[in-house]
């Protein structure tokens, strides 16, 4: 299995498209990239921490390749806005990629140059180092399977799906 870390914006939205594609086997909400080792929560929404909110995802290289990962990464959150994604606002929801094995951070570059052009603003996406990786709460993991209902994720993650569907059905 390889790993891969994403961040774009809340860690439920990521999540809980990802989860539907076939090959991975398990995305996990988690902190990285700030200074605390010992991140929460609370102090990661702060803005404080320098972490961003992101997801672990295992997943079959075999199956599902990193860069369609990041393909389905750029559809599913607008990477042209620093440091937000749409009212969610601070460096903690920031679009990053985390490159964690031999040769993901080239193939983010790559994919990032590819992708450019789709975009009417430049990409601001950040290509970082893991650090201080840490896996969110137990209440914070599969947070759309578990609250579909729940008005955020009709309204945030609902339409993602859409167009993860319409764009990349054959990998659901």
């Amino acid at each position: 299995m390889a790993i891969a870390v994403l961040g774009g914006g809340c860690f439920w939205c990521i999540e809980g498209v990802l989860n539907s594609l076939k090959g991975v086997n398990s995305v996990l909400p988690a902190y990285a990239g700030g200074e605390s080792k010992d991140p929460d929560y609370n102090s990661v929404c702060s803005g404080n921490t320098g972490h961003a909110e992101v997801v672990v995802i295992e997943y079959d290289a075999e199956k599902i390749s990193f860069e369609t990962l990041l393909e389905v990464f750029f559809t599913i959150h607008d990477p042209t806005q620093l440091n937000r994604q749409g009212n969610d606002i601070g460096s903690q929801y920031r679009s990053c990629i985390m490159p964690m094995e031999s040769g993901q951070a080239e193939t983010a570059e790559k994919v990032v140059e590819e992708m450019s052009p789709h975009f009417d603003s430049p990409i601001v996406t950040t290509i970082e180092k893991a650090i201080n990786l840490t896996i969110a709460e137990e209440y914070h993991h599969d947070y759309y399977a578990k609250n579909p209902d729940n008005r955020y994720c009709q309204v945030m993650i609902n339409p993602k799906l859409v167009k993860v569907r319409a764009r990349f059905s054959h990998l659901l």
